[in-house]
């Protein structure tokens, strides 16, 4: 059966450092996205979280954005599908930005291909 994108924003395929801090846990756990969105993003790692589980995240992009997210999808040895549920508005601008200068390249590659 043919099931609609449940998706709010466009995803980006692109590789971006990201720390996971864990309620409970001292040490982060370093990874990088494989996609990223306004409302999301999907977190490549060997021992990912379950289900439900809310975490703070901090992208690396030209600064540090900090973002609590909640866990969607979890596939053991693969990684994390996560849904921002909060991010300061400075945060959210910078990431905006970043996403729109990413669709503008791909723009100008698909354009390069005709």
């Amino acid at each position: 059966m043919y099931s609609p994108e449940r998706r709010k924003h466009p995803r980006f395929t692109v590789s971006v450092p990201v720390e996971v801090h864990a309620e409970g846990s001292d040490t982060p756990i370093r990874c990088t996205t494989s996609d990223l969105s306004l409302g999301g993003c999907y977190i490549e790692s060997m021992y990912p979280f379950p289900v439900g589980a809310t975490l703070d995240l901090r992208l690396q992009l030209e600064n540090t954005l900090l973002v609590e997210a909640k866990v969607v999808t979890s596939y053991p040895q693969v990684g994390n599908g996560m849904e921002f549920i909060r991010m300061l508005p400075e945060d959210r601008a910078e990431l905006r930005a970043f996403l729109e200068s990413l669709a503008k390249k791909q723009e100008l590659a698909a354009a390069g291909k005709k």
